[in-house]
């Protein structure tokens, strides 16, 4: 019954050879948030919570495309309040990674 509620999702996988089977990349991008997560508790608010996640989430996202958070960050929040909906796509890391090849991480990171 698992693998057949699955089972759009497994046959998408199989036809597309970006899509990794798991998310490990993302769960060990994430564990220094967990880690924190006592020093974080007091965010100041609910939605200071929220937008604190937000950030971590995009910050974690630029390292996972092995993009420098800090360039990605201040090109894409200074572009996008004046971008049209059909160029938002732009903004994805791993199409914004494309065009800036400057904004690699060092190896050693």
């Amino acid at each position: 019954m698992y693998a057949l509620k699955l089972e759009a999702a497994l046959r998408r996988f199989t036809t597309d050879s970006r899509l990794e089977i798991d998310n490990n990349a993302c769960e060990r991008a994430l564990r220094g948030v967990a880690i924190g997560r006592k020093n974080r508790l007091f965010a100041g608010s609910e939605s200071g919570g929220e937008s604190a996640a937000a950030l971590f989430n995009v910050i974690g996202s630029a390292r996972l495309h092995e993009i420098e958070p800090w360039a990605y960050l201040k090109d894409v929040l200074g572009r996008m309040p004046h971008a049209r909906s059909s160029t938002l796509d732009t903004f994805l890391p791993d199409v914004w990674k494309q065009s800036h090849p400057d904004a690699h991480l060092p190896p050693d990171r």
